[in-house]
């Protein structure tokens, strides 16, 4: 159904995953973890498709760490790895609807629904504070 071989090694994709795990984002691996954490609708979430690529390290993964402790932000933070984990992605990209699949970005649901999208083309170019200034304006909107 999905491929689910990895385009990277794990021990280079190790330490990008830990830039946000160690945050406290929770990572999906699997497409049943998408899934479960998508059948709870109550309240907010945050996806962040993360990647290996130069605006997820330099741009996206910092404006992430500046928003985590923020006064208002959503109920849950979870990523999934775009050519990495697969299923985990494809799966949680079934759920943006409207939007083509970029990484890095990240998409914010409120009671299961989309309500906001950060795609690339909002990412690339753009200073973390920038991009964290975007999101921190998304969960003042949607997170309370």
């Amino acid at each position: 159904m999905f491929q689910t071989a990895s385009r990277y090694p794990e021990h280079l994709v190790q330490p990008m995953r830990e830039e946000l795990t160690s945050l406290g984002v929770q990572e999906l691996r699997n497409r049943e973890e998408v899934e479960r954490l998508m059948q709870d609708k109550d309240g907010t979430t945050l996806i962040i498709i993360n990647s290996v690529c130069g605006c997820a390290a330099g741009n996206a993964r910092p404006a992430i760490k500046m928003v985590m402790n923020q006064e208002v932000v959503p109920n849950r933070m979870v990523t999934v790895f775009a050519g990495v984990d697969m299923e985990a992605v494809a799966s949680a990209r079934s759920f943006i609807s409207g939007y083509p699949p970029s990484s890095p970005s990240m998409a914010l649901f409120k009671d299961g629904q989309l309500v906001y999208m950060l795609p690339r083309h909002k990412i690339e170019g753009r200073s973390p504070q920038e991009i964290a200034d975007d999101l921190i304006k998304a969960f003042e909107v949607h997170c309370n």
